[in-house]
């Protein structure tokens, strides 16, 4: 069985396909095909509040070519979700609306908290520790996603509108950030554990974990954390590409991506996030099995 989930964000749209195949009882994802295209949707809603004609046109053109690559993989079903940058813009029920007629593809425009929900739905929950909590932080353009698991269990979970886009855009109050801050002291430290884990989601610590050259499975010291960020701040947009080898859509939002990853694990005491490459995407991928398993 093929599945495919497209997860629309501030930054990227993203489609991933993959193949379902059961052992033993389990279900065993391959994945077949990531593609991400750098939309940049936050770049126009953060600031006037709506997509532009230029964006509104390549994200419909961006869904056109998803739908010919499902139709070429012959994928079974297919789920979408928008985030951040999808809520907040006014003219978003015309673009969904428009993407059905042309594209043939139901977007579904999810809450912070539904967007939470899906991340941690990869299941990583069911190998933990039940002595330690674990904080996920999920960073995007539009907003940062903390799930909190203690005891074996999801104890809270919150969505802040503090993103990589809006920091770029100077749309983040201190009101926000200090709000934050009261909500990341307060979750962990009222649960009496042995310690509290980072684990951390989204393209930005992705690429971290890239350029450390840790081994998978190894964790990133906040300390590394803010070594780069302390160095990608110090030289400019030209010098990140060149020097660092990424792409210009990554190398701005690097940077207000590490600020969001090091605070909220100062504040949290915490001095070690793993990286298990996991999205939303994937998410989406989770419970869309598990909506078709259930009705078989």
């Amino acid at each position: 069985m093929r599945l495919a989930a497209i997860d629309i964000g501030s930054n990227a749209a993203r489609l991933l396909i993959v193949e379902v195949q059961e052992e033993m009882g389990m279900p065993q994802f391959q994945k077949l095909n990531l593609v991400r295209v750098p939309l940049r949707l936050g770049f126009d809603v953060f600031e006037k509040g709506e997509i532009s004609e230029i964006r509104r046109s390549m994200i419909l053109s961006t869904m056109k070519a998803y739908r010919n690559l499902l139709d070429a993989y012959q994928v079974e079903h297919v789920t979408a979700a928008a985030t951040s940058a999808m809520r907040d813009a006014k003219n978003s029920p015309e673009i969904i609306e428009a993407i059905h007629r042309e594209a043939n593809i139901q977007i579904e425009i999810i809450s912070g908290d539904t967007e939470a929900t899906l991340i941690y739905e990869n299941h990583i929950a069911e190998y933990m520790n039940n002595e330690l909590g674990y904080l996920y932080i999920d960073v995007g353009g539009g907003s940062t996603e903390l799930t909190y698991f203690a005891q074996g269990e999801l104890k809270f979970q919150r969505s802040f509108n503090i993103g990589t886009i809006r920091l770029l855009k100077n749309q983040v109050e201190d009101s926000l950030w200090n709000e934050m801050e009261s909500y990341v002291n307060r979750i962990t430290k009222f649960y009496k554990t042995k310690g509290t884990i980072a684990i951390g989601s989204g393209g930005n610590i992705n690429k971290i974990f890239s350029l450390s050259k840790r081994k998978e499975g190894k964790p990133l010291p906040r300390q590394l954390l803010n070594d780069y960020y302390k160095e990608l701040s110090a030289v400019s947009m030209k010098d990140r590409i060149r020097l660092y080898k990424l792409r210009e859509d990554r190398a701005d939002v690097i940077v207000p991506a590490l600020q969001i990853y090091t605070q909220v694990m100062k504040w949290a005491d915490i001095e070690e996030i793993y990286v298990p490459k996991i999205g939303l995407a994937d998410g989406l991928i989770q419970h869309l099995y598990a909506q078709i398993h259930s009705k078989a």
